[in-house]
């Protein structure tokens, strides 16, 4: 992992490593202009969720990517809906996981290909009609506005409600309509399954989304 990060930010990159969550706080707060943290579930001190979640409440700026020997559909979910902007197994490739932390970088989210196949959800294209695989997803194949399509590029890229207000100058009760509307539409329970549904149809925020 620390040869994958340095080919992709280049040998003047920091890398710091931590063996427990205890020494990985200490190292943030030490540290706090770091740019990325990539969260190994399995540290031997306390669950990786309690550390994500305490990430995202005390350091709500620091990207956090999880990695885990463990991929299941749940803690996929789980990992997503606490913030993390990626979820990458530890059994994928070099070429894997430069394509996934390029992903990132660029402000996306990356999902693992067999969590994007919802095979056991009925796909949204069908309710809606196919949607053509060769060209970029638009409003009227998600059944959405312009408008409802910036919010879910942002959405997209992690971007939390009041994020996503700053950055379209909207209300915040106008940002929870617009991400309502996105949810019916894409037959979705929350912010992570709306993304993982997007994903899916193959719909991809644009760079200048903000």
């Amino acid at each position: 992992m620390r040869g994958v990060l340095r080919e992709l930010k280049g040998e003047e990159t920091l890398i710091i490593e931590a063996s427990d969550s205890r020494q990985a706080m200490q190292q943030i707060e030490q540290n706090p202009d770091v740019e990325l943290v990539l969260l190994d579930l399995g540290l031997p001190d306390r669950d990786g969720f309690e550390i994500l979640s305490e990430l995202g409440e005390r350091y709500p700026t620091t990207s956090v990517v999880v990695l885990s020997g463990h991929h299941d559909r749940d803690r996929v979910m789980r990992a997503l809906d606490l913030g993390a902007l990626g979820f990458i197994p530890k059994s994928s490739k070099r070429e894997v996981m430069l394509s996934a932390f390029n992903l990132i970088f660029s402000g996306g989210i990356y999902i693992p290909p067999e969590i994007l196949d919802r095979r056991e959800q009925p796909p949204v294209a069908a309710q809606a009609g196919a949607v053509p695989s060769k060209r970029q997803v638009s409003a009227a194949d998600l059944g959405l506005t312009e408008r409802e399509m910036e919010v879910l590029a942002l959405m997209m890229q992690g971007k939390s409600n009041k994020a996503i207000c700053r950055a379209l100058d909207l209300s915040e009760a106008t940002v929870e309509i617009h991400v309502s509307a996105i949810l019916r539409a894409l037959k979705a329970a929350n912010r992570t399954e709306a993304v993982i549904a997007a994903e899916a149809l193959g719909f991809s925020p644009k760079p200048d989304a903000e």
